[in-house]
């Protein structure tokens, strides 16, 4: 190998340590940033004002993706934490959503009151109502004198459930048909005065009280016609 070679050999050394180099202090850098912002987490921005007192649904919301050092302790990073909230005030589109902007709606809406009744387990919908689910409730009543056909009367729309308590068993009423214990749920409700008495009326003295679920954003308006029902006049 004469000089020329030798000097060649040299500098393509060199220059393979100048990249390595090079690239050593590219990662540095990198790793630098990335020690600095740290990994990226998921939040969620209001796509539009939200005014004060209004509910909130996953729609009003958009998800993005920032570094999490930069988000504070109280951001949402689960939109599952908005179910059942509202806006404490006016929230500004384009803002993070931080949990001290929202709070639990709340149960009582001015001229209600709660009001709980025992629902057997076997006729209401077993494990699908869950409190905010809204409900029909249904009554059959024997008729009033011998001979009268029983009937089923939708007592109270719309009832919105709270609460649900845990399963119980009930011993069978000594005036009552059913001879057998009866495992029944306590529900709670958000109702009317008028509807409050309808409803326990209903528990007082109908054969059977059952609750229909009403599917979210369904029209929960019954005509009255259609709120009493009479096998014979079923055409």
């Amino acid at each position: 190998m004469n000089s020329r070679q030798r000097r060649g050999v040299i500098l393509l050394i060199l220059s393979v340590l100048c990249a390595l180099g090079a690239f050593a202090g590219v990662l540095s850098v990198v790793n630098d940033v990335k020690s600095k912002v740290g990994p990226e987490v998921t939040a969620y921005r209001l796509k539009s004002d939200i005014e004060p007192y209004t509910e909130l649904g996953a729609a009003q919301f958009e998800k993005i993706e920032m570094p999490e050092r930069w988000l504070s302790e109280n951001a949402v990073t689960d939109l599952s934490q908005v179910r059942g909230k509202i806006a404490v005030t006016k929230l500004k589109a384009g803002s993070l959503l931080q949990t001290d902007m929202i709070v639990d709606t709340p149960a009582l809406r001015p001229g209600q009151q709660e009001v709980a009744i025992m629902i057997d387990a076997a006729t209401g919908v077993a494990g699908k109502i869950t409190p905010g689910s809204s409900v029909n409730v249904y009554a059959t009543f024997e008729g009033q004198r011998e001979g009268d056909p029983d009937q089923s009367k939708i007592i109270v729309t719309n009832a919105k459930v709270i609460d649900v308590g845990e399963l119980t068993s009930l011993k069978p009423d000594e005036e009552s048909r059913d001879r057998e214990p009866t495992d029944a749920v306590p529900i709670t409700f958000a109702l009317s005065t008028i509807d409050a008495q309808r409803i326990t009326y209903a528990e007082s003295f109908a054969r059977r009280v059952r609750l229909a679920l009403v599917a979210p954003g369904g029209d929960t308006t019954v005509p009255d016609k259609d709120r009493t029902y009479e096998l014979a006049k079923d055409k």
